[in-house]
């Protein structure tokens, strides 16, 4: 039978041991929580210290577009729309011809469906060195507005096409020699001199 005045003997050394451990995990959950509050206050500031995170962030990509030993290559992205293309676009156009002309468009909102997206960029590595946007706008299926950086030249100020030129070359044959007079002619013995 058990009685509430029984005393337990544990020996001495589990004692330490368990003050020990307790120590150890005392000090694990300091390293743990006090790194971790450091990072979610520095990841919460808000203005000129933000700003000098993202800057400290961006310097080994800014140097690495400058080096020249790096291979950076041209990358196109978007529907590359000519002005000639955009000459030919007229109000009222359909669907179905205005995405003959244009292509098939690069973003197609499904909220919005009488809008029609073109953007195009051009950039050399990851800095981006043109962008251009334009979408058409439709009503009842016709087209009736176009906003962004293209639009259709009025006919007086478009440049006329050059028509291609075609230049008659006459067809020029060598004469075809010998070995012997190729020889001949290297040492200064042919027939001309």
């Amino acid at each position: 039978m058990y009685s509430g005045a029984e005393f337990v003997m544990i020996p001495a050394w589990t004692v330490l041991q368990q003050t020990n451990n307790h120590s150890r995990m005392r000090k694990l959950l300091i390293f743990i929580i006090l790194p971790t509050n450091l990072i979610l206050i520095g990841c919460s500031t808000v203005g000129e210290g933000a700003e000098k995170l993202s800057g400290i962030s961006n310097i080994i990509p800014r140097t690495l577009d400058r080096a020249s030993f790096i291979y950076r290559p041209t990358i196109q992205q978007g529907n590359v729309v000519t002005q000639e293309q955009m000459n030919r676009l007229k109000p009222g156009m359909s669907r179905e011809q205005v995405r003959f002309i244009l292509g098939s468009p690069t973003l197609r909102d499904v909220f919005h469906d009488n809008r029609w997206d073109y953007p195009y960029t051009i950039s050399v590595g990851s800095t981006p060195k043109e962008i251009k946007h334009f979408a058409v706008l439709f009503e009842n299926d016709r087209l009736t507005r176009i906003i962004g950086d293209y639009h259709p030249k009025v006919p007086d100020e478009r440049i006329p096409d050059e028509k291609p030129r075609v230049v008659k070359v006459p067809d020029w044959k060598t004469e075809r020699k010998s070995l012997l007079g190729r020889m001949a002619e290297a040492v200064g013995l042919d027939d001309d001199g």
